[in-house]
């Protein structure tokens, strides 16, 4: 790290915190105040320390003053004192239905109720069976119920309201009577084109995992081949990662490059290209951390600047939390931040310590990420979900490899499906082997019957286990 990008580092840094912070207390008028008066003070400072520290105090005070604002918008809700009242509503469903033991479920917004204007966020509940479509506009007699506390050590109402969401709509009767329209409905349509487009032909498991891969969307997958991928230590594959993005761009700039087209307008077609899929995706905490990283090393390279992988992942963060601050409880931010870190930080180190090994180098360096990542999200993982997948650098190592090629054939069948139908199928029926060959990994690593640790018990032999071998380990490099 140079002393030029320092700086940067600590105002972005200082900023995030602040929005952080607003979590622990909400002082929206006091924040505003305080960040004025630091940034009078940053103004007037006679040296670059005392600016950047000044600077630095503003950031932080004025993320600390967004932070507590969204917080109470996200907490206000109209619905809240209507629950046990059902009435007509008009209803927008904003995600696919997920299917439970006795219902589905799936997100949606009020916009109004009893002909009274909401536009409040809500979970839509169904019976078992037919449900529309995400995007649908639908007219349904609604009952507001209050969301399910703490069972089963799972708080579904502190979950939800994490989500700005405080009530649970439970349609009785619905009718689709449209769909909605804007960059909302184009993102509808974009997702539903790219789903059918990446995978014609297949059905099954095959295309549940090339779905979960490309789009995140693991709906598709059976319980059973979800609780595989979990107890393997693979479900981070059904999360659409920075590689998703860096395939995305670097498929648009060698298709401009073909095409002959100059790098600068590949470059501006590689930053729409990343926008749409962001869009398509949804606003998942992985995939937009690795979309403003992806977006930023496009702008870096238009600007004439040297990408700055912290810099970028601090910003990732900023976007997020500048969103909803309440992201810093959420797993899927919290392991996806968690191992990025791991990446710039533990890899190299462990690549190093790796060297004698007779590994060729990606093997090497595959098993150096999937250590590292493992290490730094197995506390989050216990705490959160009270599981450690102990096969995990195994099942990585062995399904890591075909990740490159499954995204590279899903992105290059749909391509090929607007212009050549025969070929996309061509395409989708090989990457079905590979998506096959990345589920039966998951499968196998899965019935080893000591694949798990979810008992504290289980969690104090794997400590003891991991301390003998680092030992051992260490006697072994001595000698």
């Amino acid at each position: 790290m140079t002393a030029r990008v320092a700086p940067a580092h600590a105002l972005a840094a200082a900023l995030l915190t602040g929005l952080a912070a607003a979590n622990l207390a909400r002082v929206p008028v006091a924040a505003a105040l305080g960040a004025a008066a630091a940034a009078a003070f940053a103004a007037a400072g006679d040296s670059p320390s005392a600016r950047v520290a000044g600077a630095a105090l503003a950031l932080c005070l004025l993320g600390w003053w967004w932070g507590s604002t969204r917080l109470e918008a996200l907490d206000r809700s109209p619905l809240r004192p209507l629950v046990g009242r059902a009435g007509d509503a008009v209803v927008v469903v904003t995600s696919a239905f997920r299917a439970g033991r006795f219902e589905q479920r799936a997100t949606g917004v009020v916009r109004t109720f009893e002909s009274q204007r909401i536009g409040e966020p809500v979970e839509l509940q169904l019976p078992l069976g037919r449900a529309p479509p995400a995007g649908a506009r639908l007219d349904a007699l609604a009952l507001l119920q209050e969301p399910r506390g703490p069972s089963h050590g799972f708080d579904e109402r502190t979950w939800l309201r994490r989500h700005g969401i405080h009530v649970v709509v439970r349609l009785d009767r619905w009718r689709i009577t449209g769909h909605r329209g804007g960059l909302a409905g184009a993102a509808d349509r974009l997702r539903r084109a790219l789903a059918g487009a990446i995978a014609p032909g297949l059905a099954g498991e095959r295309r549940a995992v090339l779905e979960g891969v490309v789009l995140g969307d693991d709906a598709a997958l059976s319980p059973s081949t979800q609780a595989d991928f979990r107890r393997s230590g693979l479900y981070h594959l059904l999360a659409v990662s920075g590689e998703n993005v860096v395939l995305v761009a670097g498929g648009v700039l060698v298709l401009a490059w073909l095409l002959g087209i100059g790098r600068v307008a590949g470059e501006v077609a590689a930053l729409a290209a990343i926008a749409a899929y962001v869009v398509a995706v949804g606003p998942q905490p992985s995939v937009i951390r690795a979309g403003v990283g992806g977006a930023l090393a496009s702008l870096a390279w238009l600007s004439g600047r040297l990408r700055d992988v912290w810099q970028a992942l601090l910003v990732g963060g900023i976007v997020l939390l500048a969103w909803n601050p309440y992201l810093v409880y959420d797993p899927g931010f919290q392991l996806s931040f968690a191992a990025v870190v791991a990446i710039f930080t533990l890899t190299p180190r462990i690549d190093r310590r790796l060297e004698g090994l007779p590994l060729p180098r990606k093997v090497r360096v595959g098993i150096a990420v999937s250590v590292a990542c493992s290490a730094v999200t197995a506390p989050i993982l216990w705490l959160q979900f009270g599981y450690l997948p102990i096969l995990g650098v195994v099942a990585n190592a062995a399904a890591e490899p075909a990740m490159p090629v499954l995204l590279g054939l899903a992105f290059a069948t749909a391509g090929l499906a607007a212009v050549a139908p025969g070929a996309a199928a061509l395409a989708a029926a090989a990457n079905g082997l590979v998506a096959a060959y990345v589920a039966v990994c998951a499968h196998a690593v899965a019935a080893v019957p000591f694949a798990q640790v979810s008992t504290t018990r289980g969690l104090a032999a794997l400590a003891g286990t991991l301390l003998a071998a680092f030992y051992a380990w260490r006697l072994w490099r001595t000698s």
